[in-house]
């Protein structure tokens, strides 16, 4: 703030000092408190993973490829999307709500639910809605829910789609981590089990291979064999995430995930090392102009609500929520692992996302604003982009622009929307300060866009398999003749849903694709809103358990963030509905083109009459979706309202619906390095470092490093704070 009022320049490393400093110390205090006072995490009680072992979706799981899962399933496009968008604003607003929402609303989420679900078998949100709130609140939470899931994996799907298409790199490398996944997936659980570190060795160099390899595939015969459209590519991925979804989890989705993070934490990793070294300056502007006239060429609306909608992931994301409520809980060895795993995990999505907005903040304002405004603002020349980004303060000429393009070995960077090209142009002007100079430009721009593809994908296939989860727990509840639906080992249930729900989010991916107006201008907006509206949806069951289980007095924990999250996110879904201003309000799109139908002319963006009835129709659906999801949102807070109350009033009626208390055998540390205790303990159990199951019991486990009962007590997690 010093600098900031001196007038000085700001380098990109104080970002980086200030994101991972306050990480620091969100972590080892609050999570920590959390876990300790506000959940009571217990030890010794033995999760789903080690009562329900099936094998398939129920299975331990070593701490530390979990979290590579996890990671990689939470990780999709909003981290690297969102904040690249949202920099049109200046990077000061971003950066902080990144840093501030996720330590104590991000990862505050990820980490209650992830203990709720493991508490109740592993049950996905709406299930756990549906039996704790009631059945109006809880129908409504599912449809919700569900409805919002596959919003959210049908943009996740759209960024892979224009990152991919017609790129043979990409295509061939990210299409090669599935075959390498499947064979790390054998050789752990049959050629060499428990053998963690060595897969990661032999997967890693690997995955460096393919990712050169992918280069000369790209300069080869072959490179017409993976040069795919954008309707190719939702076919196969349609296909991708059905195999994902039914496929047993340790076949494919569990090392994908594992081998996808080392590549995603290596490369953010790298980043964060060359900002110190390189110490770029930041060139965007602390607060912009169009953060208070609300005129972005980016995406209009103002700084409140629209930049904490557009960042999105990076500081709150309700998907992740799926996540903690989906498979990861059917695979957590200890309750106390919900810290490392929960918070951790989402403190490293968010540096993902200080990353992203830095990246763009380094370049020239005036190449960023030609690459993420559209043709019908900027026009489809350098000289017309030029001159209008001129006009707006961004001085840039026609020469800088084609140089641009030409130093990453494009024909144009004009209008590539979506954040990905931008944030592949800022990762590669960093990483060639540092590795190989201007001629190495090329190599890292796409290096960084199949990286972020193979970032994204992996939120896609953990994603379909919780969609399906949702959808047999929603199916189940209809009727006792469909209970059958919520067994794990039915396959014509499984086949049956896990089609379902990638046809559903197929057919939105298609939409988007053949959008006139460009798919993330369309979709991305309301994957901002229901994002949002899912957390808050999230946070607001969180503070009912709270408050059901005695802890009303940390109920504040998970209900400030409610509170904070419904504002703005119903603000902006009554805005994109109902403003009168047709760049914002869906229902204004749809009038303004629909009155170009009927005069006979042609408005920007289309370029006949049927594009013009595409944008009516599809401005129709995105106003009917974001008003239908908010009013259902408001039903399940009203109802969790009305049992919160009761349960204050008349605690002698609150039931929980938690499994019953079963003490563990399996022996295993709380965060991913042990303790000198956790260490004695695993010796004396005769284990290795990713723990496991004594070959006779060993007795009493001692007390969790972090809030267990250890054996002086059930663990119980309805005591009451009053002892009730």
């Amino acid at each position: 703030m010093l600098a900031l009022a001196r007038g000085e320049d700001v380098s990109a490393a104080w970002m980086v000092a200030a994101a991972l400093g306050s990480y620091a110390i969100g972590y080892r205090f609050y999570s920590r408190f959390i876990l300790r006072r506000v959940l009571r995490a217990d030890h010794t009680r033995a999760t789903p993973a080690e009562r329900l072992e099936d094998g398939l979706d129920y299975q331990p799981t070593d701490r530390r490829v979990l979290l590579g899962h996890h990671f990689a399933g939470i990780s999709g496009a909003g981290p690297l999307v969102g904040p690249v968008l949202a920099a049109q604003m200046g990077y000061l607003p971003g950066t902080i709500w990144i840093i501030v929402g996720v330590i104590f609303a991000g990862a505050v989420q990820d980490m209650v639910v992830l203990f709720f679900s493991t508490r109740r078998d592993g049950k996905s949100l709406g299930q756990i809605a549906r039996e704790e709130i009631g059945p109006v609140g809880g129908v409504a939470g599912v449809v919700a829910i569900f409805s919002i899931m596959i919003i959210l994996l049908a943009v996740l799907a759209l960024v892979v789609v224009q990152a991919l298409a017609e790129s043979p790199w990409g295509t061939f490398s990210v299409g090669m981590t599935i075959p390498l996944a499947l064979f790390m997936g054998v050789y752990l659980r049959y050629l060499r089990p428990g053998r963690v570190s060595e897969v990661t060795v032999v997967g890693v160099s690997l995955l460096l291979f393919v990712i050169v390899a992918g280069r000369w595939v790209a300069n080869s015969g072959m490179a017409d064999t993976f040069t795919l459209s954008p309707r190719t590519l939702v076919v196969w991925l349609v296909i991708y995430g059905f195999a994902a979804s039914v496929l047993p989890v340790w076949l494919l989705l569990v090392p994908r995930d594992y081998l996808s993070t080392f590549m995603k934490i290596g490369t953010i990793g790298l980043l964060a090392l060359a900002l110190v070294f390189t110490l770029p300056t930041l060139q965007m502007e602390a607060v912009t102009d169009f953060a208070g006239n609300g005129e972005g060429p980016v995406f209009a609306g103002s700084l409140f609500p629209f930049v904490f909608i557009t960042i999105a992931c990076g500081a709150l994301s309700g998907f992740h929520a799926l996540i903690s409520s989906g498979t990861t809980p059917k695979m957590i060895q200890k309750e106390t692992q919900v810290r490392s795993i929960g918070y951790g995990a989402m403190l490293m999505e968010s540096s993902v996302a200080v990353m992203a907005i830095t990246a763009a903040c380094v370049l020239d304002p005036g190449v960023y604003f030609a690459m993420n405004a559209p043709p019908a603002v900027i026009g489809d020349t350098v000289q017309a982009a030029s001159e209008t980004i001129t006009s707006w303060g961004f001085v840039v000429t026609p020469e800088q622009l084609t140089a641009a393009a030409e130093s990453v070995e494009e024909g144009s960077l004009l209008s590539r929307t979506g954040g990905a090209p931008t944030l592949a142009l800022g990762l590669a002007a960093i990483f060639s300060d540092i590795l190989g100079g201007e001629a190495m430009m090329s190599f890292w721009y796409h290096f960084a866009i199949m990286f972020e593809a193979l970032f994204i994908l992996t939120a896609i296939d953990a994603g379909t398999r919780v969609g399906r989860f949702i959808l047999q727990d929603a199916l189940a509840s209809t009727h006792p003749k469909m209970s059958r639906f919520r067994s794990t080992g039915w396959l014509p249930g499984i086949l049956l849903t896990s089609a379902a729900v990638v046809g559903l989010w197929g057919w939105l991916l298609w939409v988007g694709v053949n959008d006139p107006l460009g798919g993330i201008n369309t979709l991305y907006p309301i994957f901002g809103i229901s994002n949002q509206l899912l957390g808050a949806l999230a946070l607001g069951l969180c503070t009912v358990l709270l408050i059901k289980s005695g802890r009303l007095k940390y109920a504040w924990v998970t209900a400030v963030p409610m509170a904070w999250v419904a504002v703005v996110t119903l603000t902006a879904s009554w805005q994109k509905v109902f403003s009168g201003d047709p760049a914002v309000g869906f229902l204004a799109r749809r009038d303004q083109y629909q009155e170009g139908i009927d005069s006979g002319q042609l408005l920007p963006g289309a370029s006949d009459m049927g594009e013009m009835r595409t944008i009516v129709n599809n401005a129709t659906l995105d106003a009917v979706l974001t008003g239908t999801l908010a009013l259902l949102v408001v039903v399940v807070f009203l109802d969790a309202f009305r049992v919160a109350l009761k349960a204050v009033s008349s605690p002698e009626t609150v039931r929980l619906h938690e499994a019953p208390y079963v003490r563990s055998r399996l022996v295993a540390p709380a965060e991913l390095v042990a303790t000198r205790e956790e260490k004695a303990e695993l010796a004396r159990a005769g284990l290795g470092p990713g723990g496991g199951f004594p070959a006779e019991p060993a007795g009493d486990a001692p007390d969790a490093e972090d809030g267990g009962t250890g054996g002086a007590g059930t663990g119980r997690a309805d005591t009451r704070e009053d002892g009730r």
